[in-house]
């Protein structure tokens, strides 16, 4: 039967079903391939599209820009200073003005709730960014970085996430593992674990769909035979700063470095969603460095720059995933 998304929102990947992701798995192929081929794929002329960042980014920001303009539509950025939206214009005011005005709206920020209502009032097809509970675009670009390493059939493989497994990219990686037939490992402590609501929910799906959910505090259980070992920034954006010491302590021990890696498969890969502190080239990474003596936090730099590691193919993997995202949605 034919996909159509036609008209759709995308706000989490609980919405979508198999089918339809790997539909947009294999348009985000598709388009990558056009991409680098340089054959023009200006598909949504005439439309416009606004990003509404109340969260700043590198990769999503540039991602969505360059994806719509290859498209052939034009764009507009609203940074956190450059929208009233929640300040003297309510969120549905907010949608209802630009859904007038827009043929789609993107919004990075906080909680999924803004995102929902933006979705309920515009009219428009929305696309989450990234929200506190949930980062669906950058789950297709992950599953599409796995998919050029071990094939489209994915069944039966190990996904391992180490370090904190309450963020929004752990649990959008364990909905999208249930719902594809891949075996999600969440490696942490146990208080930093996804919600277990949400847990039970994947916990359904992946029975469905013939895979698995494991939680564990035990890293030699999380990285034993995984395809895939991923780990994110131990404290998100919009996290008070004072929480670096506690962060560090308890996710230390989850640091993916080399006898991490030599416990997982050996064909296996490491991704990163980025930015990433495995050095001390930025600011905060030179901060960490000096008041705790970590020159490096969530991932060693001999992993990250390592040969398994698959974080840049996966950052430009954001625009062919995203891109397919809209033309999907609005063509």
């Amino acid at each position: 039967m034919a996909v159509s998304l036609s008209g759709r929102n995308f706000l989490k990947l609980l919405d979508y079903s198999r089918e339809e992701i790997e539909y947009l798995l294999d348009l985000s192929a598709q388009l990558k391939a056009e991409k680098h081929a340089h054959v023009p794929h200006r598909h949504l002329e005439g439309k416009n599209i606004v990003l509404l960042f109340e969260k700043t980014s590198t990769r999503t920001r540039c991602a969505f820009e360059v994806a719509g303009r290859d498209l052939g539509m034009g764009v507009t950025y609203l940074d956190p200073g450059s929208s009233q939206m929640g300040k003297k214009e309510s969120i549905e005011d907010t949608a209802r003005v630009l859904g007038r005005m827009y043929d789609g709206i993107e919004y990075r920020g906080f909680a999924q709730e803004i995102v929902e209502t933006l979705a309920a009032y515009a009219g428009v097809p929305v696309w989450n960014g990234l929200t506190t509970e949930f980062h669906p675009t950058q789950m297709l670009a992950d599953v599409l970085t796995v998919r050029e390493e071990f094939g489209q059939d994915l069944s039966g493989r190990k996904l391992t996430f180490m370090g904190d497994a309450r963020n929004n990219v752990a649990n959008s990686l364990m909905v999208i593992c249930s719902k594809l037939g891949i075996d999600f490992c969440a490696c942490g402590p146990a208080e930093q674990m996804p919600e277990s609501s949400l847990v039970e929910t994947c916990r359904a799906l992946a029975e469905k769909n013939g895979s698995s959910i494991i939680l564990t505090e035990d890293v030699a259980e999380g990285a034993s035979g995984a395809d895939v070992i991923y780990t994110d920034i131990w404290v998100s954006m919009g996290e008070p700063d004072d929480i670096w010491e506690k962060r560090i302590e308890l996710l230390s021990p989850y640091q993916v470095n080399a006898r991490v890696m030599g416990l997982a498969k050996p064909t296996a890969i490491f991704m990163h969603c980025l930015p990433s502190f495995h050095d001390t080239k930025t600011t905060i990474g030179a901060d960490i460095a000096r008041k705790f003596g970590l020159p490096e936090m969530e991932v060693a730099n001999e992993v990250f720059e390592g040969p398994q590691s698959r974080v840049f193919d996966e950052a430009e993997n954001r625009m062919h995933t995203i891109k397919a995202v809209m033309l999907a949605t609005l063509g």
